[in-house]
């Protein structure tokens, strides 16, 4: 980006500055509910969508219908992200395609099959699985994909904590419900926030910038006395929606944010201002 050294706000094209026109974009976790969000709104200001996750859920088929209906050339691939050969792969294949990266955003999560797991119960196995893929997946991407960035001195990294990560959960949240949030998952975001401000101040001086996008409480049909039980500790009293979530990556991603880096941009609804 060639920054204008002036302090006349009137020679800057501001809606420019939020436009992802022609920047390559890689999204892991990119067919979950944030990341099809996430996707979607990068498609709009027209950057081309990179749509990494696992084989299950379809990369390769999501990306095809995003193509068709944007008109923006795409790219499917499915990754294993605590992997390190298959996040070389994925560099490799999106630069064979694209020729560059613009911005890498770490949207995958894995926590779901310890829903239900008490802590006292919570085996190695299980606690393993999600470290190895929130946190490792995260060090990976960043450590492949954001040196490639630091090499050519330009990009964005968006990475994904939690409000967990910031505040412990509330029990009292979970209460008569069949949901509940495990340790695991906390200590793994815990992770990606330090080494996202880690690597924040690290490549500063490399034109890469690296901010957090902290959702909070997006809603996927979830049972009704969680909804309930939700409202009653939200300042806002409801749930959010994906698609409320992905506004803040365009900031982060395009320029606007130029001067923005370490940054945790909570779309939490006032949740952890109590």
């Amino acid at each position: 980006m060639n920054l204008n050294k002036t302090t006349d706000p009137s020679v800057i094209n501001f809606k420019e500055l939020y436009s992802l026109q022609g920047k390559v974009i890689i999204i892991s976790g990119a067919c979950g509910l944030i990341g099809r969000a996430f996707c979607e709104s990068v498609l709009q200001f027209g950057g081309h969508v990179v749509v990494a996750d696992i084989e299950q859920a379809y990369p390769e088929k999501f990306a095809a219908e995003l193509e068709k209906k944007h008109h923006i050339p795409c790219m499917g691939m499915s990754v294993n992200v605590s992997d390190k050969q298959s996040v070389i792969e994925l560099k490799n294949k999106t630069l064979e395609k694209f020729g560059k990266i613009d911005g890498l955003v770490c949207a995958h999560q894995n926590k779901s099959h310890l829903k239900f797991e008490p802590f006292e119960l919570v085996c190695e196995e299980n606690w393993d699985t999600v470290i190895e893929v929130n946190l490792k997946g995260t060090f990976l991407l960043c450590q492949i994909i954001g040196s490639y960035m630091a090499e050519k001195r330009s990009g964005s990294i968006v990475t994904m904590p939690s409000t967990y990560s910031n505040v412990a959960p509330n029990q009292n949240l979970y209460k008569g419900t069949s949901l509940g949030c495990p340790a695991a998952y906390s200590a793994s975001k815990g992770g990606i926030d330090a080494l996202s401000r880690y690597l924040a101040s690290y490549w500063a001086d490399k034109n890469v910038r690296v901010n957090m996008i902290t959702p909070h409480g997006v809603w996927n049909h979830h049972e009704e006395q969680f909804e309930k039980n939700f409202a009653q500790f939200s300042p806002m009293q409801r749930m959010s929606y994906n698609y409320e979530v992905a506004p803040a990556l365009i900031y982060l991603l395009s320029n606007a944010s130029s001067y923005v880096t370490g940054l945790n941009l909570k779309v939490d609804g006032g949740w952890t201002v109590w």
